[in-house]
């Protein structure tokens, strides 16, 4: 986000968006969901190889377990991420949604991997910790993710 005074309130309503994005269109857990805003000044943040300057642009960057989400689902997280960005910022020359599908032995919460996580609470047959493939059918009865 290149506005490194941007009110606490937007910085807020930006967090309470997003979360309210990622539990019904991409079937996140909230109280699992965080958000981290990077404030930066608009000459850190470079588009076409310059930096910018005359207005404000943001990226939002959201790591999901790889195979837990359709392309439907995260088309419509990023158009929706889209809209949020313009609806409280305002226009944006970029204004960018990614999302990075990690595996889920290559990342945890309270040191435990996404992985050990599905284990303990699905009722299905683990996926093996060196399967790259998609792991959507085995976790697809868990409601959240």
């Amino acid at each position: 986000m290149t506005d490194p005074d941007l009110p606490s309130d937007v910085q807020c309503a930006l967090a309470e968006g997003l979360t309210g994005l990622a539990v019904p269109v991409l079937r996140k857990s909230s109280a699992r969901t965080i958000v981290h805003i990077d404030l930066v000044p608009a000459d850190r943040y470079f588009i076409d190889g310059r930096p910018l300057t005359g207005g404000r642009d943001a990226r939002v960057e959201a790591g999901i377990t790889l195979g837990t989400n359709s392309a439907e689902e995260k088309a419509a997280f990023i158009a929706r991420a889209g809209e949020l960005l313009s609806d409280l910022l305002g226009p944006l020359p970029r204004g960018g949604v990614a999302l990075h599908e990690l595996h889920p032995v290559s990342y945890g919460y309270h040191g435990v991997t996404q992985f050990d996580y599905y284990r303990r609470t699905t009722d299905v047959p683990a996926v093996t910790a060196g399967d790259s493939g998609s792991l959507r059918g085995p976790l697809s009865p868990s409601p959240t993710r």
